[in-house]
């Protein structure tokens, strides 16, 4: 069975991270939603715009295998601001389904509280103005935590997209795209 991820992009997101994790799910056979928070285009944290699938609400009670923020700012800050990016992750917690936040993104995670009792890895600094009570910050480029899959930045995004990739489809799946990758 095929699966299906939310991407939701909010103005000024990473756009090397969102792409490359896009791209890598995409050729694992992953179904990628982009979902932008309003209407319309959304531009990227250095210029780029791109145009989403749908918007949030149009796919809010959907069921989603994985829900991935890239980060970049202000991207994360807004995602953070955005009252159904937050009732979408605790849903997504809640049932124990995959998320995934790269970059700034993690603090989303801190601040929706679905990263308590967790190791997560962020950009350097992203997280420390929040309340980190039972959340421990590691410094790794990856770190796959119970059902929270966290990275540092885009330095690290192609690592973290394989992550993905292997836990949505498999070490063998992972596997084949990184050969292909490699040329």
């Amino acid at each position: 069975m095929s699966k299906t991820i939310l991407m939701p992009l909010a103005n000024g997101f990473e756009e090397l991270e969102a792409i490359t994790i896009s791209d890598l799910l995409v050729r694992a056979g992953v179904k990628v939603i982009t979902a932008g928070l309003e209407e319309g285009p959304v531009r990227a944290s250095r210029g780029t715009v791109v145009i989403p699938t749908t918007t949030l609400k149009e796919v809010m009670h959907q069921v989603f295998d994985l829900i991935v923020l890239p980060g970049g700012q202000p991207g994360a800050d807004n995602l953070m601001a955005d009252e159904c990016v937050i009732d979408l992750l605790r849903q997504q917690h809640d049932q124990g389904k995959l998320i995934g936040a790269i970059c700034a993104a993690p603090k989303v995670l801190v601040a929706a509280g679905i990263a308590e009792h967790q190791n997560i890895t962020s950009y350097p600094g992203a997280v420390n103005h929040l309340d980190l009570t039972n959340v421990t910050v590691v410094n790794e480029p990856v770190v796959f935590s119970h059902n929270i899959v966290t990275s540092r930045g885009p330095g690290t995004a192609m690592k973290f997209a394989l992550t993905l990739v292997e836990a949505l489809q498999g070490a063998e799946v992972r596997e084949k795209v990184e050969t292909a990758l490699e040329g």
